[in-house]
């Protein structure tokens, strides 16, 4: 059984408590919030391990306070799982590309939130224990989301800070953009191979700073994707 406790933030009474039900009997501690406004409230006075956020809510829409969630230091790292009936691509993109850890689409059954719920949980452990990640005068640090250039912070979305981390742990290897996006995205996430590019010129973008640009060493490769290579010039 786990201690773990879970927000549960949709304004439709009968999922809140079908979701509440389930986990439950997992194990799981609940809580419960019925919109955005008392959702804020309640992660920031209380700890959580994960919010299940419903998209659609008045007032302030689960995409809205997930924005919110991620701008402030002392939440950006909260583990969220999106709960909506949007189904189409530009909608899962653009839920993962605020910062969602993971995306489930209305409806869905309770086994297949409490495995997602499960991999994030585990994924998470796995991060908490990883030690900080340097190369040319580029440190990555897992524990505190953060990227420093020559201990310059660096300001970088949250998917741009997965894929620098997969890249930074994986080098000199050439990786096409499918496979980028099952290890980044995941295989669960079905968006588009531009995505990546997209996704790649922002990274680069914000690994540049007034003394030196470590955007160079995400190196393209013709024909195949991209490469992170330390005979990339950071400097």
């Amino acid at each position: 059984m786990t201690s773990a406790t879970i927000l549960i933030v949709d304004d439709e009474t009968a999922i809140r408590e079908m979701i509440r039900v389930g986990l439950e009997l997992a194990g799981y501690e609940c809580l419960e919030a019925s919109n955005g406004q008392d959702a804020h409230g309640i992660i920031v006075d209380q700890r959580h391990d994960l919010v299940l956020l419903d998209w659609m809510m008045p007032v302030t829409s689960g995409l809205e306070l997930l924005r919110r969630l991620r701008r402030d230091e002392l939440t950006r790292d909260l583990l969220v799982i999106m709960l909506t009936a949007k189904d189409d691509e530009d909608n899962r993109v653009q839920g993962l590309d605020v910062g969602a850890d993971d995306y489930i689409t209305k409806p869905f059954s309770s086994r297949e939130l409490m495995a997602r719920i499960k991999a994030i949980m585990r994924r998470s452990t796995n991060r908490d224990e990883e030690e900080s990640i340097e190369v040319a005068g580029l440190k990555l640090d897992p524990s505190s989301h953060r990227v420093f250039v020559d201990a310059t912070p660096l300001d970088m979305g949250p998917t741009e800070f997965k894929l620098l981390k997969f890249f930074m742990t994986h080098q000199e290897r050439a990786y096409s953009r499918g496979q980028l996006l099952d290890q980044v995205w995941g295989t669960n996430v079905y968006v588009e191979e531009r995505t990546v590019d997209v996704h790649i010129r922002r990274l680069r973008k914000a690994l540049q700073t007034e003394l030196r640009d470590c955007g160079l060493l995400i190196q393209t490769v013709r024909g195949t994707g991209y490469r992170f290579s330390t005979t990339g010039v950071c400097a």
